[in-house]
């Protein structure tokens, strides 16, 4: 991009940053919100998000301010809710949109609020609603999503900042995770204290003991779900076998599961336990009972999270989790946790990744294949590397 274009030359002081809309995607953005703030240090940079991604940036230090692009009450309707939404965001007087979200709605709603400057990508036929729109480049389709995000501010004539993924959390909500992670390695109960601090998750079962002798327990997240479809998510019966075999090895000493995932997911998280009926206690149900933000509280305390290609998998990278991530259909590559503390799973096959949402062939074998045995070996590897490094906070 030449001088007179290059966006760092216009320096703009007001920046709206339009974020993606799907959680891992958003995760995988951070480097680059970061590297927007790195070379406009003075700038007032707004965030419009979704409301199911707004979690990923309350706490990033790069974002000044964060909107809600709410469509569900404040902005209805496919034509209005736009509408309102341009003219809300018009009084805000922005000098500059960086949109990273792809859809032409993005950069319409840019060139509705009167934004002068609209940067993004040339995609979804949108090319005539940006002043600096970027081709994609043969070399950054082959690259992880990450790079994709940081390529594009390159060519805006930006410096990248440091290909890092960024999820500082609140530090009482971090306390509040420990305490409860840390309740169930000891078989104790939560406190009054921590339960009058309204973080106390609804419905979750009794906890029973679990060691006698009072020391840790090994504790794994399980994220059965997938929202692309069904050929990202491995058969939740693998995860339910895989849930037998950790309960049977760690059954003396004792572990915990906690089954991640929304309403969605619940059905699933009751199979899990059910197969597990020797040692039923072992697996708590938490799909549909967080926040997203007390979900990523609670992954960050996980010794192990075992996951499909999904957001949360993008989360527990973010929050450098150890991780053993199951792919199908999907891009190993592109879209694989951006983490040195994560394995993936996956099995070369000549129709993969066919990126389809159900299997084209009817049979899932990318999947199928993929034995729960082979995904404990990977388990009981990085609990041995990690489990030990862990913060832990109450001393009984």
């Amino acid at each position: 991009m030449c001088a007179e274009t290059s966006l760092k030359n216009l320096n703009p002081k007001k920046i709206l940053i339009r974020s993606t809309n799907w959680i891992g995607d958003a995760v995988m953005t951070t480097p680059a919100v970061h590297t927007i703030r790195k070379n406009f240090p003075d700038a007032e940079i707004t965030m419009l998000a979704v409301p199911w991604v707004a979690d990923i940036f309350r706490q990033n230090p790069d974002v000044d301010k964060l909107l809600i692009y709410d469509k569900k009450d404040l902005y209805q309707g496919k034509v209005k809710g736009p509408m309102n939404l341009a003219k809300d965001l018009k009084k805000y007087k922005f000098d500059a949109a960086i949109i990273l979200q792809n859809a032409f709605e993005a950069a319409l709603l840019a060139k509705m609020a009167g934004i002068p400057i609209r940067a993004g990508y040339n995609r979804d036929g949108r090319g005539v609603l940006l002043t600096h729109g970027i081709d994609i480049s043969d070399e950054t389709r082959k690259k992880h999503q990450v790079h994709y995000y940081q390529d594009m501010l390159a060519a805006l004539g930006l410096e990248p900042g440091p290909d890092h993924l960024r999820l500082p959390l609140p530090e009482e909500l971090e306390f509040w995770a420990k305490g409860f992670v840390d309740c169930l390695r000891h078989q104790t109960s939560l406190s009054e204290e921590d339960k009058g601090q309204g973080m106390q998750i609804p419905g979750m079962p009794e906890i029973k003991p679990l060691n006698n002798d009072g020391g840790d327990v090994p504790v794994i997240g399980f994220n059965p779900g997938a929202a692309f479809g069904p050929a990202k998510q491995w058969p939740v019966e693998k995860f339910a076998q895989l849930a037998a075999i950790i309960c049977n090895n760690y059954g003396e000493s004792g572990c915990v599961i906690m089954v991640f995932g929304t309403d969605v997911d619940t059905k699933g998280a009751r199979i899990i336990r059910d197969f597990s009926m020797l040692t039923p206690y072992h697996v708590l149900d938490m799909t549909g009972k967080t926040s997203l933000k007390q979900a990523m509280a609670l992954i960050k305390c996980c010794d192990v999270f075992v996951t499909n290609d999904s957001g949360l998998m993008h989360v527990a990278a973010g929050l450098d989790t150890p991780s053993v991530a199951i792919f199908g259909s999907t891009d190993h590559i592109a879209t694989g946790p951006y983490s040195k503390k994560a394995v993936i799973h996956r099995r070369e096959m000549e129709c993969s990744p066919c990126m389809q949402t159900d299997c084209p062939r009817g049979h899932l074998k990318c999947l199928e294949s993929i034995s729960s045995t082979d995904v404990y070996e990977d388990v009981a590897k990085m609990l041995s590397l990690y489990a030990s490094s862990k913060p832990q906070i109450c001393d009984d």
